[in-house]
C-alpha cells in the first residue's frame, strides 16, 4: 500500500513539474515575440533583444536535445522535467524583467535577477550530481565552479552585444564584479541545497 501511494506521488510531481515546464517555455517565446515586435518602446531599448531573441530558444533547447541524444544512442531516462524548467527559469526571469521595465525602474532588480538567476540555473546542475555517486563535497564544487564560469561567460556575452557600445560602459567594471559576486552568491546557495538534500537522502537510507 505505502509503495503505491509513492508510486501516485511520483506520477503527481512528474504532470506538475511537466506542465509548470510546459507553461514557463511558451511564457518565454511569447515575451520574446512580443520584446522583437516592439523594440521601440523605452525598456527594450538598447537591451539586444533581437540577440536574446535568437539565443535565448538555442539555450532551452539544450535539455530536450541531450536527453532526445542518449535516447537514441539506447539509454532510458524519464525526461527531466526539474531540470529543463530549471535552465529556462532564469531566462523567462530576464525576459520578463525587460518587458515590465524593472530594469530601468527598480534600482535593485539587475543585481537581484542575477543572484536569483544564478540560484536557479545552479540548481539544474544540482539536480543532475545529487543522483550521480560523486562525493557531496566534489558536487558542491561543481555547482560553485560552473556558477562561476557561466557567470564570466555571461558578462562577455553582455559586454559584446551592448555594453561597449551603450552609456553603461562607464559604470560596466564595477557592476560587473557586483553581478559576478551575486552570480557566486547564487551557485553557493544551490550547492547548499543540494547538500542538505544529499544528508536527507543520506539520513533516510540510513533509516530504512
Amino acid at each position: 500500500m505505502h509503495v503505491g501511494y509513492e508510486r501516485i506521488a511520483m506520477t503527481v510531481r512528474h504532470n506538475w513539474l511537466a506542465w509548470a515546464n510546459i507553461v514557463i517555455k511558451i511564457a518565454l517565446v511569447g515575451l520574446l515575440l512580443y520584446a522583437v515586435s516592439n523594440q521601440d518602446m523605452p525598456q527594450f531599448s538598447g537591451k539586444a533583444m533581437t540577440g536574446r531573441a535568437l539565443t535565448y530558444p538555442i539555450a532551452i533547447l539544450i535539455v530536450p536535445i541531450t536527453w532526445w541524444l542518449l535516447r537514441r544512442s539506447g539509454r532510458s531516462y524519464a525526461y527531466p522535467h526539474l531540470v529543463d524548467a530549471l535552465v529556462a527559469l532564469p531566462f523567462l526571469v530576464d525576459t520578463a524583467g525587460n518587458a515590465l521595465n524593472l530594469y530601468d525602474t527598480i534600482n535593485w532588480w539587475d543585481d537581484f535577477n542575477h543572484f536569483l538567476n544564478w540560484v536557479f540555473l545552479t540548481s539544474a546542475l544540482g539536480a543532475l550530481l545529487i543522483r550521480t555517486s560523486l562525493n557531496r563535497w566534489a558536487i558542491a564544487g561543481l555547482i560553485i565552479g560552473f556558477g562561476s564560469v557561466m557567470g564570466v561567460l555571461w558578462e562577455l556575452a553582455e559586454y559584446f552585444t551592448f555594453v561597449r557600445n551603450s552609456p553603461e560602459l562607464a559604470t560596466a567594471y564595477t557592476d560587473t564584479l557586483g553581478d559576478l559576486t551575486l552570480d557566486t552568491a547564487g551557485a553557493i546557495v544551490a550547492a547548499v541545497i543540494a547538500l542538505l538534500i544529499l544528508r536527507r537522502q543520506e539520513s533516510a537510507a540510513a533509516g530504512t
